[in-house]
Order: structure tokens, then C-alpha cells, then sequence
């Protein structure tokens, strides 16, 4: 398999560990009675760390299908070079950093840190287009 692939795999797994711990702080907050039922009511406030981690996985989830469309095409065109290698590496290794400053509320560093991931599919498709 190729880094780009593992990437891939490994940012699938790094969601569903999102979607986790997501799922748990905010059941944890508003009960798992309430979470277990039908959430026709509305939603009990989340802890500052728990609405983090709410946050932190749509963004994931915005990101993630951008990532693996340009891995497959890349993979599919047999593309693989310097860019779609670190551009891999940049999206999973920043997606892994991401997760936890912003569930501690890291000012600016996070922001920053976004921008990592970003590269790394701007630098996949890069790579595609030339």
C-alpha cells in the first residue's frame, strides 16, 4: 500500500476516534438517557470541551472528503511523487494535532495548525494538475 493510502486509512480512523470522543463528551454532559432517546427536545448546553470536540469533528468531516477524493485520483492516476507523499503526511499528522488544541482551546495555534492539512490537499492536487 502506498503512504497516500495509509494516510487515507489512517485519517478514517482518526474520524471515527473523533466521532468517539465527540459522541462520549457530549452524552456525557447531556446524559446518556438523553442521548440514547429520540433528541426531539432541545440539546442541554456542552461543556466548553465537549462543544470543542463537536467543532473540531465537522471540521474534520468538511475536510476529510477533499482529502480522499485527491488521494484516489492521485492513486488512480497513478500520481505519486514528493508532493502527494508529504501532502499525505501533512493532512494526517496536522488532523492529529488539530484534535487536541483545539479541545484545549489553544488560542491562534490552532488556527495555524489548520493550515497544515489544508497544504497537504492544496499540495495533492498540485501535484494532479501539473
Amino acid at each position: 500500500m502506498t503512504i497516500e493510502l495509509t494516510m487515507l486509512a489512517l485519517s478514517a480512523v482518526l474520524g471515527l476516534v473523533q466521532i468517539v470522543l465527540s459522541a462520549h463528551s457530549t452524552a456525557f454532559v447531556t446524559g446518556y438517557r438523553w442521548a440514547g432517546g429520540s433528541r426531539d427536545g432541545v440539546r442541554p448546553p456542552l461543556t466548553p470541551i465537549a462543544g470543542r470536540l463537536e467543532r473540531a469533528l465537522w471540521n474534520f468531516l468538511e475536510t476529510f472528503p477533499l482529502f480522499a477524493a485527491a488521494v484516489l485520483v492521485a492513486h488512480a492516476a497513478g500520481k505519486q511523487d514528493w508532493m502527494t507523499v508529504w501532502g499525505a503526511q501533512f493532512y494526517f499528522w496536522g488532523r492529529v494535532l488539530y484534535v487536541p488544541l483545539y479541545a484545549s482551546g489553544a488560542f491562534l495555534l490552532r488556527s495555524l495548525v489548520w493550515n497544515v492539512p489544508t497544504l497537504g490537499i492544496v499540495l495533492i492536487l498540485l501535484s494532479l494538475a501539473f
